[in-house]
């Protein structure tokens, strides 16, 4: 929860100097550069699940033969993609600087940004990664969120420093391509003042991530879903109205990074009882699951709708080179947000049940869809339309996934969830209503903070009111559940 509150304040503080000190066009290409980066690093789908899977056993038993074996297959792989990445990244920064070059910008910046903004992928894939799935799977993951906070404030801190300064965008990137540097050297000195026993001459066990390519399909189309509206605003509009975009998603991201920490762990729980058999439980905890996590997005998508329009005039206050200020551009991405997440219990369970294979076609599907409505809608309505492809393909995957999950997992009434989803909106509906007629003024971050909490305790008085009215039982017994659970973390 720390990183994920560290990462968002980096994420509001970085975009803003970008803009402020090198203008949209630069904040766009930035943007741009690193969802393209995010593609690239598809070369190494599958091999950390894989190899994370294979360890749980070596670790629990303390086979230290097989564990190193493992990490050397797992470090080999992750060597060969390193080097598919980085022909990946110069060629990618090769084509991005001739077509970028057609405009203002000239070749060579664009081409080095991409080798910096890149070089981060380099260093995990050729020094991190293989120590990085042996802590995950020794149940160390809090050693790499230490090391990643530290290096998001050094990057943070780095780029406030120098674009305050109005260094040249290169040479500040070149600058603070040292974060993720020492980023590894904590990752590095730990794993293997921790691990001793590491063989690194282990022969490699390759049986071990023969699961890789169970998983790479959903990961590719997963991130299609995620970064078409950047990828498609830079092929049909321009990088303006990417970093305009991106400003807008900067929120939603921050927003699904919060709610990324409520589901964290959980789809192992999920999945050791479909592994058990254990349907009655299943079945109780998932409907207790969606009642909290539904009042959960209903406050935080509710108090998002109200509060995003006041925060962005805040937040781009004093910029004039362009007008980022599109109420219904707003309106837009918090409806794509909320699709996105509201099928969240749905999905958590499909990755919980393993049915990558049976939803192959499905996901397919939905890529498809975004691809295409994104497409045809962007050049009818721009920015505002290729996010609408967005909203069809997520909504699209919310009709497929209440059919799906309550046939073959939960074996559910479908109505339970659908009257849930509806809720949802309602709830949604009502917090958003009284912004109309009451909004005090919201100049500052001090008085934005103000109104924000008024709308918070608003916020949660009437999902509270609608949960109990809608799922009484259920409500109570989610809070019960929840309550046990912190008394347990306050023994501990």
């Amino acid at each position: 929860m720390i990183s994920q509150v560290v990462v968002l304040i980096a994420g509001l503080i970085t975009p803003r100097l970008m803009i402020a000190t090198y203008g949209s066009e630069i904040n766009g290409l930035v943007s741009s550069l690193n969802q393209f980066i995010s593609y690239l690093s598809l070369v190494e789908a599958g091999i950390g699940g894989a190899a994370i899977y294979s360890l749980y056993k070596p670790i629990a038993e303390n086979e230290h033969s097989r564990i190193s074996s493992i990490v050397v297959a797992a470090k080999k792989s992750y060597t060969h993609a390193g080097y598919l990445f980085s022909a990946g990244l110069f060629a990618l920064a090769a084509i991005y600087g001739i077509f970028a070059s057609r405009g203002s910008l000239d070749f060579w910046t664009v081409f080095i940004l991409a080798l910096l903004l890149g070089s981060n992928g380099c260093i995990d894939m050729f020094l991190v990664s293989g120590y990085r799935v042996l802590l995950t799977a020794d149940q160390r993951n809090y050693v790499i969120q230490i090391a990643g906070i530290i290096n998001t404030i050094i990057r943070t801190g780095l780029i406030i420093t120098l674009a305050v300064n109005d260094i040249n965008v290169v040479l500040l990137f070149l600058i603070v391509a040292i974060s993720p540097v020492i980023k590894a050297i904590l990752i590095l000195a730990y794993a293997r003042k921790q691990y001793g026993f590491l063989d690194k001459n282990a022969s490699p066990d390759k049986s071990a991530l023969n699961k890789r390519y169970d998983v790479i399909y959903q990961q590719i189309l997963g991130m299609i879903q995620v970064g078409a509206p950047t990828i498609l605003a830079t092929i049909l509009l321009n990088l303006v109205w990417v970093s305009i975009y991106s400003v807008y998603n900067m929120v939603i991201a921050g927003i699904n990074g919060i709610l990324g920490v409520f589901i964290s762990g959980l789809p192992a729980g999920f999945g050791d009882m479909i592994a058990k058999n254990e349907s009655e439980n299943l079945k109780k905890t998932v409907s207790e699951f969606e009642v909290i996590y539904y009042w959960i997005l209903s406050v935080i998508y509710g108090l998002t709708l109200v509060l995003i329009m006041p925060f962005i005039s805040i937040y781009t206050n004093g910029i004039s080179e362009v007008n980022y200020y599109y109420p219904l551009l707003g309106a837009v991405i918090v409806l794509n947000g909320l699709l996105y997440n509201i099928k969240t219990p749905q999905s958590m369970l499909i990755i919980s049940a393993g049915m990558y294979k049976e939803t192959r076609w499905r996901v397919t599907l939905q890529a498809l869809i975004i691809i295409v409505a994104s497409t045809l809608l962007g050049l009818k309505f721009g920015m505002i339309g290729i996010i609408l492809g967005s909203c069809v393909s997520n909504f699209y995957r919310i009709i497929d996934m209440l059919i799906f999950i309550p046939k073959n997992i939960t074996h559910l009434p479908t109505w339970n969830s659908i009257k849930r989803m509806f809720v949802v909106l309602v709830n949604i509906g009502i917090i958003f209503v009284p912004s109309f007629f009451f909004m005090p003024a919201t100049d500052n971050y001090a008085q934005w903070t103000g109104v924000a909490l008024l709308y918070a305790i608003y916020a949660m008085a009437v999902t509270s009111i609608s949960s109990y009215i809608f799922d009484k039982k259920l409500f109570k017994d989610s809070i019960s559940r929840v309550a046990n659970m912190i008394n347990r973390e306050r023994k501990h």
